[in-house]
């Protein structure tokens, strides 16, 4: 009898503006359960980011330098043509609350509808990363906050630099 082997490969998908430990909290644990994990930083021209794209693609890259099945790709348009284009199987979702968990139900199920093939996984980040986002890392840190512990420290380096040269 012959076996054929699956590889399933996940999309991470979001902004990552910037990266956090909580990202790479679930970058790391979804890593161990699809054979290829794709970080997918979203273009999106609505938002205003703090970092370029490609700053925010090689802060990824170098923080996930160690983890040997994660690629990081940019796309923009709908989420599953980029699945498709990348063959993955699935999606890979951070929830941190109950609030996430009612956008990110939304989002799996019109997921689901405009791609019955793709399954949406969701985690839970590591608790004592429960409360952060990239939205309130920027907030505490232009206001001369403490985040050291809470993003990588080329993040910090990178956060530094351009706060720095906005002054």
């Amino acid at each position: 009898m012959l076996l054929r082997m699956h590889t399933v490969k996940a999309i991470y998908p979001g902004t990552f503006d910037p990266l956090t430990n909580g990202h790479l909290d679930l970058i790391a644990r979804g890593a161990k359960i699809v054979d290829h994990l794709v970080v997918a930083i979203l273009r999106n021209s609505e938002k205003s980011p703090l970092f370029t794209v490609q700053e925010r693609v090689e802060m990824i890259t170098e923080a996930t330098r160690e983890v040997g099945n994660v690629s990081v790709a940019t796309f923009d348009g709908l989420l599953v043509d980029f699945c498709r284009e990348q063959g993955a199987k699935a999606v890979l979702r951070g929830i941190r609350a109950i609030s996430d968990y009612e956008y990110e139900f939304q989002m799996a199920m019109m997921n689901r509808k405009l791609a019955p093939e793709l399954e949406t996984l969701f985690m839970m980040p590591a608790e004592k990363y429960t409360y952060v986002s990239s939205r309130l890392i920027k907030g505490v840190f232009e206001l001369g906050g403490d985040v050291s512990t809470l993003v990588p420290p080329l993040v910090v380096e990178r956060l530094k630099a351009k706060v720095a040269g906005r002054r």
